[in-house]
Parts: structure tokens; sequence; C-alpha cells
């Protein structure tokens, strides 16, 4: 094609553009459209997951530099493109009661202070599908819920000729989706499928802990086995950020391609009709990306499907 259909992914931290949907990007580089990762922070706070690494004099002189390099390796394995939104990591509170946030973090921010900065990387990138957190961000992690807070008012301001007037020229992207992540349904086939094998399963205690209010019903699936290499390759670029030997890796490639060959989406809100068993984040939308183009600046567009809860300014 001329020109290529544009996917952004909005995600907290980086690492989290490597295991929430990251071989859908793969999928959707390789087949020629334009994916953009946008972190809204540095990850400055995070842990050392990696037991490896944990006691590294580099790593813990200068994290914030390491998730940097980390991410560069991961966005060139990828294949995308990355932007930093620019804010400070929250950190994941712990402890009863749980410690005041610091001061001047991420989800401290007044929503329209990131959202005018996400506003402005949509302007400029001008994507047709955005894709983020649910409204608990996945797992309830401040920084993902603001991530998710952050994602939905861009999205509603970014092609409103009223918001943002000097964030740049109106452009309303089509489409928004959650990532789906670890479903019930995803670990319930991937546990039985090992259980089946003979082997160990590392999933029975979160099934038996599972929380079925925060269940979501997915969308749209994409079939992204062929990549699967790839989002492990990226994963594991984040070294600081990942066991090699933990449970995310305890299933073989060729058991996850047969058993749960693809990635979940949940449409949140979307300016063309979503179809059952949707299986194409860009489905509905005009093949010509010209077209498509014409509808995110009409300033003439209805939305068609809208599941989020909150209203956001």
């Amino acid at each position: 094609m001329a020109e290529r259909l544009r996917l952004m992914c909005v995600h907290a931290h980086p690492d989290d553009e490597s295991s929430k949907g990251a071989a859908t990007m793969a999928k959707y580089v390789d087949e020629g459209h334009e994916v953009l990762v946008v972190s809204c922070t540095g990850g400055e706070r995070g842990d050392i997951l990696n037991p490896n690494l944990k006691d590294d004099p580099h790593i813990l002189r200068d994290l914030a530099q390491v998730r940097r390099d980390e991410m560069a390796r991961a966005q060139a394995i990828l294949g995308v493109d990355h932007h930093w939104l620019g804010f400070v990591d929250s950190g994941l509170p712990e402890g009863d009661p749980l410690p005041p946030l610091p001061e001047g973090c991420f989800a401290l921010e007044p929503v329209e202070v990131p959202a005018e900065a996400l506003v402005r990387e949509i302007r400029r990138f001008r994507p047709h599908v955005v894709t983020t957190y649910d409204e608990n961000g996945g797992y309830p992690h401040p920084d993902h819920i603001m991530c998710h807070r952050v994602t939905v008012a861009a999205f509603a301001a970014a092609g409103d000729p009223t918001a943002y007037g000097s964030a740049g020229a109106p452009w309303q992207p089509l489409k928004l989706y959650y990532n789906g992540g670890w479903s019930k349904a995803r670990i319930t086939a991937l546990h039985e499928a090992l259980l089946a094998e003979g082997v160990e399963s590392p999933y029975a205690e979160w099934l038996a802990n599972w929380d079925d209010s925060r269940s979501r019903v997915a969308t749209t699936r994409i079939h992204v086995a062929d990549w699967f290499e790839r989002r492990d390759q990226a994963l594991l670029a984040h070294a600081t950020q990942i066991d090699p030997e933990g449970w995310f890796f305890k299933v073989p490639l060729e058991v996850q391609r047969r058993v749960w060959p693809h990635d979940e989406f949940e449409a949140a809100r979307s300016y063309v009709p979503i179809a059952e068993g949707e299986a194409d984040l860009f489905a509905g939308l005009p093949d010509d990306v010209a077209r498509a183009d014409a509808m995110a600046t009409s300033g003439a567009l209805t939305l068609v499907h809208d599941t989020v809860k909150e209203r956001i300014p």
C-alpha cells in the first residue's frame, strides 16, 4: 500500500508493551503498518524482578538509564516506533495502610496535563487505532489506572478543535481498544494443556484465587502464533523486569501456538461498527488509507460503540 494504517499503543512503563499485545504489534509491523508505542513513564521506580540482576551495581546506580536502554532493545526487536511521554513512575505502593504516592509522580498529575501531552502525540502520529488498559489498569498499579484515564481523555479530545488548541491540528482516532492480557479463558486453556501432557502447571494457584468480578469480555482476537518468539525476545530485552526462568516462559511455544494462538482485545470506543468475532484491530476501517484519514479529520463522526465506564474530562 502507498500509505499505511497506523496503530498507537499507550502503556504505563517500558516492558508493558512487550507483555501486552507485543505479538500483535510485530504482526502489524511485518504487514507494513506503522506502530507507535507511547510509554507514559520511564519506569524509574520499578523493582528489579530478575533475581540474577538484583545486586548488579550498574543497575542499582542508574536504573532509569538501564530501563531506557532495555526499551530501545525491545523496540528494535518488535520493529515499532517509540515515544516517551515524559512523566515520572509512581512506583507500586506496598504495606497496610498503603503509603502515599511520591510527590510529582504520574498518578498524581491532573489528568489534563498528561492528556494534553498525549493529544499532541496523537495529532502528530495520527493513529487510526489506539490501545491501552481498561479502567482497572489490567492490574491495579496506579500508573496503569492513570494510563487508562489519560488515554480515554486524549482519545476524546484529540479530534476536538476546541481542546488543546496549541497541540496541533485535530485528529480523531477511529477505534480505542483495551488490551486483553491474561484472561481466565487463556490461563485455563494453558493450564489444562500442560496437565494433559503431564507437566506441572504454574497457573493452579492463580486459577484457584481468580476473581470473576474482574473478568472481561474480549471482542477481538488477533491470530499471532507466528510472532510469539518475537514477543518473548522483546520481553527478555527488559532484563531487569522479567525472570527468564519465571512462570511467563513455562509453557512451550509449541503448546501456546496450538492452544492459545492469539492476542485478545476489548473494543472500548469506535466510530465504525465492531463486528462479532472481529479478528483485526483495523476491521471496519476503509481499505484506502486516504479515506480513513478523511474520516479522522472530518469533524462529523458519531460513536457507534462505547463501553467506557467513566467520563473523564
